[in-house]
């Protein structure tokens, strides 16, 4: 049984992708050693354009070691963050397939915002948490 965010189109799309290959998307993990190497000089650099994070409390990424302290760190890393980081409750990874009208609901938001900030008014969204 599929979830509801997911139908049987999307899973035949995506077992025609896979049928094809997967190297792709494992060789991210395989070179991970050579990524850090290569983005060493950006360690310590701050985000400064416009940012929104969002992100599921049932996504197993946010559960890495340090990974929590991360995102409570993201908006001194981020001082462009427009809000406090989204956290979807029930969500998992693929936030806007599970949970798209909330997903929407924040991307509007924030370009909104932003559209503002260029049109001289302050951009920063309310923080509803």
């Amino acid at each position: 049984m599929l979830p509801e965010w997911l139908t049987e189109d999307d899973l035949d799309a995506l077992t025609e992708s896979f049928a094809q290959g997967f190297t792709g998307a494992l060789n991210w993990y395989r070179n991970l050693d050579r990524n850090w190497e290569l983005t060493a000089p950006w360690a310590d650099a701050v985000v400064t354009r416009p940012a929104l994070y969002i992100f599921g409390d049932r996504d197993v990424v946010p559960a890495f070691p340090g990974a929590r302290d991360l995102i409570d760190e993201l908006p001194r890393l981020m001082p462009g963050l427009r809000r406090a980081p989204v956290e979807l409750a029930g969500c998992g990874h693929w936030t806007q397939q599970e949970r798209p009208a909330e997903v929407n609901e924040a991307l509007v938001d924030f370009l909104t915002g932003c559209e503002r900030e260029l049109n001289g008014a302050p951009g920063r969204v309310s923080d509803p948490s």
